[in-house]
């Protein structure tokens, strides 16, 4: 969240951008050097930057995909039942943050207020509201997840012009907290931007009264942030050295300019290379909806193109090594880890001034270890900005072998556009067959449990190797993320080999993983020795945009010992049935009540469904052949917004209770369509019984379900 001054920022950073524009420079400049030494590492990787305020709107907001592909760390969220939003509390994204793999969830406690700026009801009113809420959070399952974090912006909120106030009320505060909750994390001060002295000050007066936070909050949101970072970084721990106080953790849990970052993948990438370089955490801030991971997601389950980005981010493995851009404030930025497991490094760099430009660098890699050779294959990949649309994905910028000279060589970059960002993934030169946008190699997908990539003497593969350790393991997994342009069946096309084994019967198998659910056991025939290739192709239900797609070592006698070469997706036919919410076939109940609109199918929808038990929508007549799992693909639509704003939209995601057959009720939330008139698509799994079924949308509570356009119905198997 920003001061109401953030109206103001907005116009300085468009004539930022103007003049920029002005004065560029010529299209014909000179190419920057960007300079990654791999033998001078840097740490372990801390994935930092993949953080979120109000990135998570509710249970399945955005769907659990899309942040577990990212390998997420920190989730700033609203206090449990605060008022500041209608979405986002903290207790209700916990859970799925975790499956998510996430790590801290910072709870926003002045959230609980209403207004923005927050109304000052006076330290009494606000402690009271302390207690409760952090009673809350200490009875939650997931308590040791969470760090509370008191003030907002109190250099401009309660306390502007008063520091000496702050720090007597976050004395009171963190007592308070710390009496109800001993082992509380808290973080603070939470300035609205970096602002030294008070920092000192308020560090100073911590330390001599044993208030100091357990991890230290500050927002960078302005222009400030490209040009002096790494001055404010190391700023702040000199002023921690001087005052005798053990290095905090840092967490900027607001970081982006109100317009021309968020999901601008040329832009966000010179956040994620200083926080990664730096070794704190950020999450990028709320300057739109909820439960969009900050404009990284778009229509609920689909990547704009710095999702991609982010993706990149999450798939680095190893450790990080120094990087050295053309200037430390410039524009151009990057990160860059190696794995020598893997026999792998990755590089990840953009960013232009202007961002509508383009530029020219070469990558000049030094320190290259003897495993990648003296002749290593790099491949760069490039995505675009995408805006609020769903992104076509990353592209294959240009792929060759450079010969090393004393340990380095250099990868000369042409053409490169300002607002996109750019992965260069470096291997021992085995490639045999050029990268294909459409393909995704196992060797560049996420590897899980013993799966291993040796570049060794297998020969017939695609790409640059292939995956392998699948053989006398149960962990061993390869994990691909694929994009789905549209609600339908696939062909996976798994490209596989099943050679010899000793002890593996000759058929083999392995087992299909899709979005976080076990599918089936794939047959893979043998081959005839571990050089020889085939494809074995399952048809299978996606939803439209991202899906996470993993084929898993899974048995204890080596009937899955086998080498995964790469996954094709390809759209196919299979049969989905409709059912009109409007058909007179259905049972209305209560307030439901068909409706009219030009932009639904049929030109009709149902709603007013649920704002209490009676109001039902019920389908008659659900009809498939055999019992088992089916997709429930939900066209609906919901614009509704509550309260007003000074640039957050407070959007209300409906949920609807889905009842198959009578039986217990399914919670399902829905993303806010933005429009009443713009339909979207929710796929749910159920469970139906052969032959007619019926299912059941409702909403006991105070609130209404979605309208319900129609529903299909296709097996998750074709």
């Amino acid at each position: 969240m920003r001061r109401r001054i953030g109206k103001t920022l907005t116009t300085a950073v468009v004539a930022t951008t103007t003049a920029a524009l002005l004065t560029a420079p010529a299209a014909h400049a000179a190419p920057s050097t960007f300079v990654v030494d791999l033998a001078t590492g840097t740490g372990a990787l801390r994935y930092g930057a993949t953080g979120f305020l109000y990135g998570l709107g509710d249970e399945g907001i955005p769907d659990e995909t899309m942040l577990a592909a990212l390998k997420p760390q920190v989730a700033a969220q609203k206090a449990p039942d605060g008022l500041q939003h209608p979405n986002g509390d903290a207790l209700k994204i916990a859970p799925m943050f975790k499956r998510a793999g996430g790590r801290d969830i910072q709870i926003y406690m002045q959230d609980i207020y209403q207004q923005w700026p927050y109304e000052n009801l006076g330290i009494a009113d606000y402690l009271a509201k302390v207690d409760t809420m952090t009673r809350k959070v200490v009875a939650d399952p997931y308590r040791s997840s969470y760090v509370y974090v008191p003030f907002n912006e109190p250099d401009a909120i309660w306390y502007g012009g008063n520091l000496n106030g702050l720090l007597a009320d976050w004395k009171t505060v963190f007592q308070r907290i710390r009496a109800i909750d001993p082992g509380a994390r808290i973080a603070g001060p939470n300035f609205a931007s970096y602002r030294s002295a008070d920092l000192r000050t308020f560090l100073t007066y911590a330390r001599d009264n044993g208030v100091l936070p357990d991890v230290m909050a500050w927002h960078e949101l302005g222009d400030d942030f490209f040009t002096s970072w790494h001055l404010h970084y190391a700023d702040y721990r000199a002023i921690e050295t001087s005052l005798g106080i053990s290095a905090r953790p840092i967490t900027i849990n607001e970081y982006g300019r109100i317009s021309g970052d968020l999901g601008v993948p040329g832009n966000l990438v010179q956040f994620v290379a200083k926080f990664e370089n730096s070794k704190v955490d950020g999450c990028l801030a709320y300057w739109t909806t909820a439960g969009g991971l900050n404009d990284l997601v778009t229509r609920n389950n689909q990547a704009t193109g710095g999702w991609w980005l982010h993706k990149w981010y999450g798939e680095l493995t190893g450790n990080t090594v120094a990087v050295t851009p053309p200037s430390p404030g410039g524009s151009l930025q990057g990160l860059a880890a190696v794995d020598s497991g893997k026999k792998q490094a990755r590089i990840i760099l953009g960013g232009n001034n202007p961002s509508s430009g383009t530029y020219d660098t070469n990558v000049q890699v030094r320190g290259v270890p003897s495993y990648l050779g003296t002749t290593v294959h790099a491949t760069v990949w490039g995505v675009d900005n995408s805006g609020l649309n769903p992104s076509t994905g990353p592209y294959v910028v240009r792929e060759g072998d450079f010969t090393t000279s004393g340990g380095q060589l250099t990868v000369p970059l042409t053409g490169l556009k300002g607002a996109s960002a750019y992965q260069i993934i470096l291997t021992p030169n085995k490639d045999l067959t050029a990268a294909l946008t459409s393909r995704y190699e196992a060797e560049y997908a996420a590897l899980g449990g013993s799966a291993r990539i040796t570049y060794g003497t297998g020969t017939g593969y695609s790409g640059t190797y292939f995956t392998e350790g699948y053989g006398a393991s149960g962990t061993a997994s390869t994990k691909f993320v694929v994009t789905a342009p549209a609600d339908g069946y696939y062909n996976l096309g798994l490209r596989y080999s099943a050679g010899p084994y000793t002890g593996a019967p000759a058929d083999r198998s392995i087992r299909l993983r899709v979005n976080g659910s076990n599918l089936t056991d794939v047959a893979l025939p043998a081959t005839a020795d571990w050089n020889t290739w085939r494809t074995v192709t399952t048809k299978v239900y996606l939803p439209a945009g991202i899906n996470r797609i993993e084929y898993n070592a899974y048995t204890t006698d080596d009937r899955d010992a086998v080498n995964v070469d790469y996954l094709d997706v390809a759209a196919t036919s299979g049969t989905v049935s409709a059912y009109e919410s409007e058909s007179t076939a259905n049972t209305l109940s209560g307030t439901a009540v068909v409706v009219s609109d030009s932009a639904a199918s049929g030109s009709r929808y149902v709603g007013w469904i649920g704002a209490g038990a009676a109001n039902t929508l019920r389908f008659n007549g659900v009809t498939v052949p055999s019992a088992g799992r089916y997709r429930l693909v939900v066209s609906y639509a919901n614009a509704e917004v509550v309260g007003d704003h000074a640039y957050n939209n407070n959007i209300v995601d409906r949920y609807a209770d889905i009842s198959v057959n009578g039986g217990a009720a399914k919670k399902v939330v829905f993303r806010n369509t933005l429009a009443w008139n713009t339909y979207r698509t929710r796929v749910v799994d159920v469970d139906l019984a052969a032959g007619a079924n019926t299912i059941t949308f409702s909403n006991a509570s105070s609130g209404y379900a979605p309208n319900i356009d129609r529903i299909q119905i296709a097996a998750v198997l074709g």
